[in-house]
């Protein structure tokens, strides 16, 4: 078995800028363990666990979004994800775009085809900075929350099918393959 996702590639100097964002509120240390700046990503379908044999239909599938064409995004704050009112995942939002709902939309449909479920929750736009493990003080919730992000405007042109590999370190990503939009 092969654990895959479908993910929105982040321009370098945005995943940069983003870091930097971050590090005005919370200074390296801590004992966080921040995902690293080349795993910063928009995952537009977890496809999940599947037979190897399935990962040509799968980039069969998803070479679709080829036909789309580039389009912009921008930052706009800083979230967290809650668990029985405990945060556990601290995200960086991104702004809505009707050609990124369109392409999610169509990337569930079609791999509904070859068995791949559709995702049942609304898709939420945003790029996952720090998995929490241990308590996070309040005051770093009302700080990040309530952070101004300088308007930050960039182009998505990659979109790529990736392999997961857990290790009790953490996760480990590989790209499959790219796909270049228009």
């Amino acid at each position: 078995m092969i654990r895959l996702f479908v993910a929105l590639q982040i321009p370098d100097e945005i995943r940069t800028k983003i870091i930097e964002l971050r590090k005005q509120i919370l200074p390296e240390g801590k004992n966080l363990r921040w995902e690293p700046k080349e795993k910063i990503h928009l995952t537009l379908k977890f496809i999940g666990d599947v037979e190897k044999q399935k990962i040509e239909d799968i980039k069969s599938i998803i070479s679709f979004v080829e036909n789309y064409k580039k389009f912009g995004l921008s930052l706009t704050k800083f979230g967290l994800f809650f668990n029985r009112h405990v945060p556990k995942i601290l995200w960086m939002g991104l702004s809505e775009n009707e050609n990124l709902m369109t392409l999610v939309n169509e990337l569930n449909l079609k791999l509904k085809d070859i068995d791949i479920p559709a995702e049942n929750r609304k898709f939420k736009s945003h790029l996952t900075l720090l998995r929490i493990k241990n308590n996070f003080p309040e005051s770093l919730i009302d700080k990040f929350e309530n952070f101004n992000i300088p308007e930050t405007s960039f182009i998505c042109d990659t979109i790529s099918l990736m392999e997961s590999r857990l290790y009790p370190s953490g996760s480990e990503y590989s790209t499959i393959k790219n796909y270049e939009l228009k």
